[in-house]
């Protein structure tokens, strides 16, 4: 196809974006701790949490799963989500709660599956989320020998 044919495609085609090569593959895994409980020690929070993130993402998409999961071990940062892929990097995130946290993690997944490497920059990354990181790990199958995050 020539430049001047373009023009003629339908325009839900021509807004597509393609595919990054470095995108992370398969799908990006979100697990939700279900035994956090409040700082206090006092209400589980991990339920609502999962529950919160569950209806946010919904069903939309075949390559997000959202699951359960025991312990991040980040009890003393309730709610805690990782977000994580085959081949991109694990963020895990502490603190949230069930709507603001949520609806961000919404966005970030959406990013995530863009970026390179799921390496969401730092701007696209919601407040709650930007205070609320708690590590980011590479890839496993990544391991450049100068340490370097990939460009």
């Amino acid at each position: 196809m020539d430049r001047d044919s373009a023009g003629d495609m339908p325009a839900d085609l021509t807004s597509v974006e393609p595919a990054r090569a470095d995108a992370p593959g398969g799908p990006v895994i979100v697990s939700v701790c279900i035994t956090c409980k409040t700082a206090d020690g006092g209400a589980v929070v991990g339920p609502a949490m999962f529950a919160a993130v569950q209806a946010a993402l919904g069903d939309g998409d075949a390559n997000v799963r959202v699951r359960p999961v025991q312990c991040l071990s980040v009890c003393t940062r309730p709610a805690t989500v990782a977000v994580s892929s085959s081949d991109g990097y694990t963020f895990l995130f502490g603190d949230l709660q069930s709507e603001s946290g949520a609806a961000a993690l919404a966005s970030f997944v959406k990013s995530y599956q863009k970026s390179g490497y799921g390496l969401v920059p730092w701007r696209e990354r919601a407040e709650v989320l930007r205070k609320g990181m708690v590590a980011r790990v590479p890839p496993v199958r990544w391991s450049p020998d100068d340490g370097r995050a990939p460009k």
